[in-house]
């Protein structure tokens, strides 16, 4: 094959690497912007140059041959190296710009990053953002996500994070339920009351506290029950503030109802400890080169959050 046949099969080879990344027709077209016909078309074309099958598909599933794999693998350093010295020189431009793919825990972007996100894309209009709200872990680099924002205590070390603020956990109830049920006064006070929890394992549920004055004891957990469970912490909040009982909540998932006075702390002389991570990261995978565009996102969170947190402290 000649030099000018394989040089217009370059593309071709890209589109083979993401449909690898993606693992269908249907995502790796979608990923590229293309029609699914396109996306055949072009692997038909290049199984012809090459004169070898490289994707085998069924009605199923679809996997690459040992030749496809071994393109894909030899190819890769190269369309990383250039999708890096593009995005250096595009940053070359005075402001940020570009698309920047954000995945974020539903909870957490709708209560916290959505509200901040209409400033940063007013102050950057040559930036577009594509938010994925999920509780989903995705692998960053092969789902091609720009940045991802964990609540977490360990980011992982082959990653780039960024801390945006602190939280903490808070046990809540309304005043109506207290009052009806009784206030706590020590953490093995909850055993007998409807804990709103997340379910962790399948074993039983337990609260962990310590002391916030060191001298007034030692840390203990407890044992709690309730006909609430929920893998989400606005579930838990509507619960709580429907009076169904007690729940223990991130900061940020109660921070309007204690600054309303719908909610109420709990055990304020307890620190739950354990219960959910006590930062908030902007975690995206190593890479030599942080596009600008992904920076000043980074930066304006950081402020915003740090400005919001604080003030629903002073209030909560």
């Amino acid at each position: 094959m000649n030099e000018q046949k394989i040089n217009a099969l370059w593309t071709h080879l890209h589109w083979l690497s993401v449909l690898a990344q993606q693992g269908s027709y249907t995502a790796a077209a979608a990923r590229l912007g293309v029609s699914k016909a396109a996306m055949s078309q072009r692997m038909a074309e290049l199984e012809r140059a090459a004169k070898v099958t490289l994707v085998q598909r069924t009605t199923r599933s679809l996997r690459l041959t040992e030749a496809g794999q071994r393109l894909v693998d030899e190819t890769r350093s190269a369309f990383e190296q250039i999708a890096q010295s593009f995005a250096q020189v595009r940053d070359l431009a005075e402001q940020p710009s570009g698309l920047l793919r954000v995945t974020a825990p539903v909870a957490f972007a709708r209560q916290q990053l959505v509200p901040l996100l209409a400033d940063f894309l007013k102050n950057h209009p040559d930036v577009r953002l594509e938010l994925d709200m999920s509780d989903r872990l995705s692998a960053l680099a092969t789902e091609g996500f720009d940045l991802a924002i964990r609540h977490t205590a360990r980011p992982p070390d082959t990653h780039v994070a960024w801390a945006l603020c602190d939280t903490e956990s808070v046990l809540v109830a309304t005043r109506a339920y207290l009052r009806k049920q009784g206030e706590p006064h020590s953490p093995t006070d909850l055993q007998a009351h409807n804990c709103l929890h997340y379910p962790r394992s399948q074993d039983t549920p337990a609260w962990t506290f310590e002391p916030r004055d060191p001298a007034a004891g030692e840390r203990i957990t407890v044992p709690v029950g309730g006909s609430f469970a929920a893998n989400n912490s606005e579930a838990l909040r509507e619960a709580a503030l429907a009076g169904a009982g007690i729940a223990l909540l991130p900061d940020f998932s109660a921070q309007a109802a204690l600054r309303q006075g719908k909610l109420q702390r709990v055990l304020p002389h307890w620190k739950p400890v354990g219960a959910f991570a006590d930062t908030i990261y902007a975690i995206r995978p190593y890479a030599p080169h942080v596009p600008r565009a992904v920076t000043a996102l980074v930066e304006h969170l950081r402020a915003g959050l740090a400005a919001g947190f604080a003030q629903g402290r002073s209030k909560g």
